[in-house]
């Protein structure tokens, strides 16, 4: 399949591989944030794991909006259209200010009530509170960060954006160790040291992704296009991406709701899940990248007018996700034995993460290939509306409802109720495969290019 066509291949491994090993180095900070302070506590990594369930909430936000961006970008860079590229940009970053305001102000001034949320636990609400109000900051640089990686990545920056993000782990790993264990004369902060180590990361990355787009990028973020949107192309980002944002949150915050009923189901249970997810978003690098790099592949053929060669693209990328879920699902399972060792929890939490472990197995088959025709395919060509129908009845009529009676009303075992949680990907396979049979995502968005005072020619 990949001989046939070195072009393609060789651009799709030009991305993947990249923006793998970036994703790669961004799951290990929940890593280290897990096996640094399980050995202060079990309730301490619980309830850090908890809060950054915050940060994920964000995330379904910046990557809703940054996904609608890179569906446009993806399709105005296969054209040649840099003026339209840079408008795009500054309308994101004008999305993207109020946004990242709110988190940080709620994680700063209301910290226990977020906390709240996820548990009851009163001992890891309070740690889990002190965690949240030190990396507020963390909200605001990140939001900034990933949207100028994404606005790098569009435009040819790919290995730079990656080498940033990959300063970005290692100085969040290293200052992790200096503030939790109070290296080097640093004051031992435990939680509160894993969330300012998190910050001054973030900040990093913010910075260095702005100089990096004023010194070598020839697509600008300028003040004109944030303060002065460009009408056509606002109205026209509104349409394709407010489905896709919408799809984000109603997965996203039904995928929180899991956590919310784990984080219910008692300290062992939440420890166990806490290192379960971790797992998922380990394994699930390779599946995010090839998302990614899929919809840039796809949407620069769909915008440079060969709609063809785009489909055939999606179908190759199709089996390729196949075959990548059932590897990384079978290398879920294998590790299992490995990951429990080593996360030292108490017995009753290691038999939860084992079992929890080898569902994995099934999970990741469904996530690989939903990620990459849902977010990836479907999304280079414009058709957001489905993914959002899709998850909205996949979480909230089956998952979230059956997921709560499992657990508080009938009161089943917590591996019963984590296999309801976790059937979500599986569930959604026949649809997305008759949809993406009806060919509605090979679309060129940019066949009129756009002028600068918003209209076209």
């Amino acid at each position: 399949m990949m001989k046939k066509d070195p072009a393609f291949t060789k651009k799709l491994i030009s991305l993947i591989i990249p923006i793998t090993l970036q994703n790669f180095m961004f799951a290990l900070v929940p890593i280290s944030d897990a096996m640094m302070l399980v050995t202060i506590g079990q309730d301490t990594m619980s309830a850090v794991s908890l809060a950054s369930q915050v940060a994920f909430v964000l995330d379904l936000f910046l990557f809703g909006i940054i996904a609608g961006t890179n569906m446009f970008a993806a399709q105005l860079w296969g054209k040649g259209d840099k003026p339209a590229i840079e408008r795009l940009f500054g309308y994101a970053v004008k999305i993207i200010i109020p946004v990242s305001l709110v988190f940080f102000l709620m994680a700063l001034f209301v910290p226990h009530g977020l906390m709240r949320v996820y548990t009851d636990v009163p001992n890891i609400i309070e740690i889990g509170a002190g965690y949240l109000r030190v990396v507020s900051p963390y909200y605001i640089f990140m939001s900034f960060a990933m949207l100028f990686e994404s606005l790098l990545k569009n435009t040819g920056f790919v290995k730079q954006s990656t080498a940033i993000s990959i300063s970005m782990v290692l100085i969040n790993i290293v200052l992790n160790a200096v503030f939790i264990f109070g290296l080097l004369g640093a004051p031992r902060m435990g939680a509160e040291g894993a969330a300012l180590a998190s910050s001054i990361s973030g900040a990093f990355g913010f910075i260095s992704c702005t100089v990096l787009l004023i010194r070598k990028s020839s697509v600008k973020i300028r003040l004109v296009n944030i303060i002065r949107s460009d009408p056509y192309l606002r109205k026209e980002f509104s349409r394709y991406s407010t489905p896709f944002l919408a799809n984000q949150l109603s997965w996203g915050i039904g995928f929180t709701m899991i956590s919310v009923i784990i984080g219910h189901l008692g300290a062992d249970a939440t420890a166990a899940n806490s290192i379960a997810a971790v797992v998922k978003d380990l394994v699930s690098c390779f599946c995010y990248a090839l998302a990614n790099g899929g919809a840039i592949v796809v949407g620069n053929e769909l915008g440079a007018g060969n709609l063809e060669k785009g489909r055939e693209y999606g179908g190759r990328l199709t089996r390729l996700t196949i075959i990548s879920g059932i590897i990384l699902g079978l290398a879920a399972a294998a590790l299992a034995p490995v990951i429990v060792k080593i996360a030292n929890l108490t017995p009753q939490a290691s038999d939860y993460l084992t079992w929890m472990l080898y569902m994995c197995s099934y999970y990741m088959v469904g996530r690989s290939i939903n990620s990459t025709v849902i977010a990836g395919i479907f999304a280079a060509g414009g058709d957001t509306r489905f993914g959002f129908i899709c998850d909205t009845i996949t979480m909230w009529a089956f998952i979230v409802p059956v997921g709560s009676l499992a657990a508080f009303v009938l009161h089943l075992p917590v591996l019963a109720v984590y296999f309801i949680l976790n059937l979500d990907e599986i569930i959604k396979l026949p649809a997305v495969y008759i949809h993406y049979k009806k060919y509605k995502w090979v679309k060129n968005l940019v066949a009129d290019p756009v002028t600068a005072d918003g209209g076209s020619e």
